[in-house]
């Protein structure tokens, strides 16, 4: 009689990012691989409470890999911070046969899962979310794409900026983290970077703009959403530098786009991570990469570090764009 193949699960939650797909790719391509049968759970914890799954096969992964967004879907659930729910989860996990979980997503996916280790079910983390604002890995699945989104759609506008003689504020993601704008402002060559840990005098930077733009046709303000509102910088700056101001807010466009060819690199290291320490009997671990090389992390250690930016890339940042 041939033995039962142990069964694992993998669920996207949390906001999405590209790469989430090439993750789930690989955590069953490789799971397969690894003689393991892989379930997929539609949008993220509500699918756990829902039952709510396919088993997935080769097939069902095929053609995945450049696709942005998530095919197993994503959302958040309330339902799951409440005891009841939170039991129906688990429950379902057992009644299914399932005791391997991998989850996808950022910092209140993890701490989902840190709970779920804590009642006995085996789960490894990836980090997956734009921001890229997890501790304990350098990069997280999707924030290389968007950079690259971005740095995109500010070539565009620079373009019609120079053309005008305007300043543009543009404002990206980052409601508590000035990541993507730190990153965005040194690979745009942009000459402000307003972000939510470095208070800023707008009246300052506005008689800085007046007296920098002798001579310079564009003028690129990136403002983290969670540092000021746009049309609030743009007014500012309209009366103290007497100039022409745009506002362009990026909204969602920045999640979109097929995954580059560094996050579906990450995806592949990162999902064959999580399946070989779901096999070798591991749990509430996080799967990250530090100084180009794979690593992991406690949940709780995770959990309780705030990543914080770059300050010596904020500070290049301003000493290029004089």
């Amino acid at each position: 009689m041939a033995k039962e193949k142990r069964k694992i699960a993998v669920l996207t939650s949390g906001g999405d990012a590209s790469g989430m797909n090439p993750v789930i790719r690989t955590v069953t391509r490789y799971g397969i691989y690894q003689n393991l049968e892989v379930y997929g759970f539609y949008e993220g914890y509500k699918g756990l409470i829902n039952n709510n799954f396919k088993v997935l096969d080769l097939n069902s992964v095929g053609g995945i890999i450049d696709r942005g967004g998530t095919f197993l879907y994503s959302a958040r659930s309330e339902e799951f911070k409440r005891s009841r729910g939170f039991k129906k989860a688990i429950g379902n996990l057992k009644a299914n046969g399932i005791d391997g979980l991998v989850v996808v997503g950022g910092d209140g996916t993890f701490r989902g899962a840190h709970e779920l280790h804590e009642k006995g079910v085996q789960v490894i983390g990836i980090p997956a979310t734009i921001d890229n604002d997890i501790a304990g890995t350098d990069y997280s699945i999707g924030f290389d794409t968007s950079l690259n989104v971005i740095i995109d759609l500010i070539s565009k506008i620079r373009d019609t900026a120079s053309s005008h003689d305007r300043i543009f504020v543009i404002e990206v993601m980052g409601r508590d983290s000035g990541l993507i704008a730190v990153n965005t402002g040194v690979a745009c060559g942009g000459d402000y970077i307003l972000i939510p840990e470095m208070e800023v005098d707008l009246a300052k930077v506005a008689k800085q703009i007046r007296n920098h733009r002798k001579g310079k046709r564009h003028t690129l303000i990136i403002v983290a959403e969670g540092a000021a509102k746009a049309s609030d910088v743009a007014s500012s700056i309209k009366i103290h530098a007497g100039h022409d101001v745009r506002v362009s807010v990026l909204g969602h466009i920045q999640r979109g786009g097929s995954p580059s060819a560094m996050d579906r690199i990450l995806a592949a290291e990162f999902g064959s991570k999580a399946v070989d320490l779901l096999i070798e009997g591991k749990s509430d671990y996080m799967v990250g990469i530090r100084s180009m090389k794979i690593e992991v992390s406690r949940f709780e250690d995770v959990l309780k570090v705030k990543k914080g930016i770059d300050k010596d890339l904020y500070k290049l940042a301003h000493i290029l764009s004089l």
